[in-house]
C-alpha cells in the first residue's frame, strides 16, 4: 500500500466505509458510521496514514518501527501515523487499518452496528 489509490481500495473492502474530505480539500479521511477510522493527506510528498489503535500497541509501534510516530493533530495516546513508503510491511499496515476500523466499530452502539450489518 504506497498510493492514495491503494489506500482507497484498501478501506472500501473495509465494511460501512465512508470517504469523506471534512477538514479540507487535501486530507482524506476514512469513517465508519460517522466515525474517523483512517486519514491522510493526499497531496503530501511522503504519504503515511494515521490510524486509531490502542495506547499500549501505539507504544510497542513507535519502539519498533521508528517511521511510526504519534498521531499527527491527533491524541496522541490513540493515534498512530504511519508512512507508506515500504519501511513498515504491507501486512503490517493492513492489519493495523483493520484494526482500526474495528476499534471504531466496536465503539458504536448495537443499533448504528445493526442499521450498517456489521
Amino acid at each position: 500500500m504506497q498510493t492514495v489509490s491503494d489506500l482507497r481500495a484498501a478501506c472500501a473492502s473495509l465494511l460501512g466505509t465512508q470517504e469523506t474530505f471534512p477538514f479540507d480539500a487535501t486530507t482524506l479521511v476514512f469513517k465508519v458510521g460517522g466515525k474517523m477510522y483512517a486519514l491522510t493527506d493526499v497531496s503530501a510528498e511522503a504519504l503515511a496514514v494515521s490510524l486509531k489503535v490502542r495506547p499500549e500497541r501505539g507504544e510497542e509501534l513507535r519502539v519498533t518501527f521508528p517511521g511510526i510516530t504519534p498521531g499527527y493533530h491527533l491524541n496522541k495516546r490513540h493515534w498512530v501515523t504511519v508512512p507508506l513508503d515500504g519501511g513498515v510491511p504491507a501486512d503490517l499496515v493492513a492489519e493495523l487499518l483493520r484494526g482500526s476500523h474495528a476499534l471504531v466499530v466496536a465503539g458504536l452502539t448495537r443499533v448504528q452496528r445493526a442499521e450498517m450489518e456489521l
